[in-house]
């Protein structure tokens, strides 16, 4: 497991470029077998904050959404290991997520909308919970800022 004790609590992110570079500081810390869940609303900043993991990890990318794919494998570039992105949105149960028959030991696995559906993968994973501000009767991510800050929090499961 790795050690993102350093992390652990809640912070403002004021950008876009502030979520992928503190997603670099997490991947450098994510090692082989780590398991991390990602929470919050549609364009929270859960696949920007993955392409900074992916940075940190040394990983080949794009890094994309996984939506319509379910997951992407991105091979490590410098010895380390894949980084296995997952969007868990239609999945409809963690047998699903089973059945994807991911190599969770020797990766590091980054899980969209996994909240429930990886109590079976991992005796501990973390999670991070990311908030943006929904103003008004906002009711698509269109009539969202993308720029505004988020709110977000890292926690050790269970």
């Amino acid at each position: 497991m790795s050690g993102l004790d350093p992390v652990l609590g809640r912070r403002e992110i004021s950008a876009p470029v502030a979520m992928e570079a503190f997603g670099e500081e997490i991947g450098r810390m994510l090692r082989g077998g780590d398991l991390v869940v990602l929470t919050g609303p549609l364009g929270a900043g859960k696949t920007t904050l993955t392409r900074g993991i992916a940075a940190g990890l040394g990983v080949r990318g794009p890094v994309q959404s996984p939506t319509f794919v379910i997951a992407r494998t991105h091979p490590s570039l410098v010895g380390g290991p894949v980084l296995v992105h997952v969007d868990a949105y239609r999945l409809g149960s963690a047998m699903e997520l089973d059945d994807l028959d991911i190599d969770v030991e020797r990766s590091v696995v980054i899980v969209e909308w996994g909240r429930g559906m990886v109590e079976g993968l991992r005796d501990v994973w973390w999670e991070i919970e990311l908030e943006r501000p929904v103003g008004g009767e906002a009711t698509t991510s269109d009539e969202l800022d993308g720029d505004a800050p988020r709110v977000v929090t890292v926690t050790r499961r269970p």
